[in-house]
């Protein structure tokens, strides 16, 4: 009873040593050297990188929020002073 227990948990070693070589590798994520560009909501003043803005083009110019949130605020804001002039 022993050495068929024995066997079988050899056997499952085995098994788990075969399918580590066997399985895909996932390449290891590729560290970023040097310094990351950030920009500055001007709604909030979060800085966010490219990565995880939102951007919005705003009078051919690009601007970076933090968030869809900020960008309404902004355009709400941009809205409201051009119909006071």
């Amino acid at each position: 009873m022993l050495r068929i227990l024995f066997y079988i948990l050899l056997g499952y070693a085995l098994y788990l040593v075969i399918r580590g070589f066997f399985r895909k590798r996932v390449p290891p994520a590729a560290r970023r050297t040097g310094e990351v560009e950030t920009f500055r909501d001007p709604v909030c003043g979060v800085y966010v990188t490219a990565e995880d803005a939102v951007v919005g083009n705003l009078d051919g110019k690009r601007v970076h929020f933090c968030s869809m949130e900020c960008l309404e605020k902004y355009r709400s804001n941009l809205n409201d002073t051009t119909t006071r002039q």
